[in-house]
């Protein structure tokens, strides 16, 4: 059985106990509980408080289903960092931190399940190449499930997300194996599933007996662009994706697009540059000639894309903030620039997942999940807990998000 949930995430421009009375009119069985710098911060929140929050519950139908220890907490410009496998212990223990305090929290609210994300591989685990994320990962997780006491109903979950190092619902599976306590379990994402599984129904299936919690939003498909750095095997399939080549040794930029291949910089390349731009494009066979953009005429400042690039952006592992930071230009100019036939060069939101599917949290009905088909699947295996619609980019619209979300659910539950 699915009952439906939502997420505080989504609401936060509300003060945090006028948002549970707001789920509980609307007709959410459930409510997840999130923490947010700004509105349900743990590191503010007194056991008083939390017990103001209890007694409201206890006045309301709406009953709260989970806690989430949120991913922006900390820096909000950089989601999910640290994280519980950054290299820096004391990176780490300001997550594991956060994750007891989640627990804490739970435990105060009479709440059974406390999410968490495994993080990114971030540059700094590239430049040192001795430490094993895994490990430390495994062994964060370790310590928060010491925090649990023998005799309390608490499960710790691990949301998988794209691009991050547990991305895919097999890789959550086989960490949950790994650490191998009935307390640790799998919290599914329809929309990160919808956007790193193949075949994302049999993918749930197989994921719901070790699933204990659902995400909940739409999604639909983007143009799919891999932010990578230049290497002497770099292996481009076009038919998967485009790529946007960063070159260290200039931090210049090239688009690897059949249709418009186009080069970013900031002086004009040299023969050796040019052979260089001629061999990335002929090993995909493009013959065609880039265009050639001069980086600084770039504009830099806030557009109507923002959004959509930072999600985009906080995905892409491997490389540093400065490298991310410096293509955010170039894709407000492909989102924001029409060719000759007055075609827009990138005409559908970017999207860096296994799919091509945006890891954009749409309003369920919006997109093109099939929410019966992905409930089914999840039941039919054994699933039975609450789905909580996770609608964080439409916090300024709440009231529309939080009604048409019910109104289309639903019809499903």
């Amino acid at each position: 059985m699915i009952k439906l949930s939502y997420s505080t995430f989504g609401l936060t421009n509300l003060d945090f106990l006028d948002s549970i009375n707001e789920v509980d009119k609307a007709g959410y069985p459930g409510i997840e509980l999130s923490f947010h710098r700004d509105q349900f911060n743990p590191y503010d929140v007194t056991d008083e408080y939390l017990e103001k929050v209890k007694k409201q519950l206890e006045g309301l139908k709406v009953e709260a289903a989970c806690v989430s220890t949120a991913s922006h907490f900390f820096t909000p410009s950089r989601p999910h960092e640290p994280s519980l496998m950054t290299p820096d212990l004391s990176g780490r223990k300001r997550r594991i931190d956060l994750v007891k305090r989640g627990i804490h929290t739970a435990r105060k609210l009479g709440v059974s399940l406390v999410t968490f994300g495994s993080g990114f591989i971030r540059d700094e685990h590239v430049s040192n190449p001795s430490v094993n994320p895994r490990e430390l990962l495994v062994d964060s997780i370790q310590q928060c499930l010491k925090e649990l006491h023998t005799d309390e109903d608490i499960t710790l979950l691990i949301e998988p997300e794209p691009g991050m190092y547990i991305e895919t619902l097999e890789q959550g599976i086989g960490l949950v194996k790994e650490v191998n306590s009935p307390r640790f379990q799998l919290h599914l994402d329809l929309n990160h599933n919808y956007c790193s599984e193949q075949n994302y129904l049999d993918a749930l299936g197989k994921a719901a007996p070790h699933a204990k919690f659902l995400h909940v939003s739409d999604s639909q498909e983007g143009y799919n662009l891999k932010l990578v750095k230049m290497a002497d095997n770099l292996k481009m399939d076009l038919n998967f994706a485009k790529y946007l080549v960063y070159f260290p040794e200039l931090a210049e930029y090239l688009l690897v697009d059949p249709d418009h291949p186009i080069y970013f910089y900031d002086e004009k390349p040299d023969s050796k540059q040019m052979k260089r731009i001629e061999a990335v494009l002929g090993s995909v066979n493009i013959s065609r000639s880039p265009a050639f953009v001069e980086y600084k005429s770039l504009f830099a400042g806030q557009s109507a894309f923002e959004s959509e690039i930072f999600v985009y952006l906080i995905s892409v592992p491997g490389l540093s903030y400065d490298v991310l930071e410096r293509a955010r230009p170039i894709i407000i100019y492909l989102r924001s620039t029409k060719d000759s036939n007055g075609k827009l060069l990138m005409d559908k939101m970017v999207a860096n997942t296994l799919t091509g599917i945006v890891h954009f949290h749409e309003i369920p009905g919006e997109g093109t999940m099939d929410f019966a088909a992905s409930f089914k699947a999840l039941t039919d295996h054994g699933f039975s807990g609450y789905a909580s619609v996770e609608l964080y980019h439409h916090v300024k619209s709440w009231e529309k998000a939080l009604n048409d979300s019910y109104r289309h659910l639903s019809q499903f539950v």
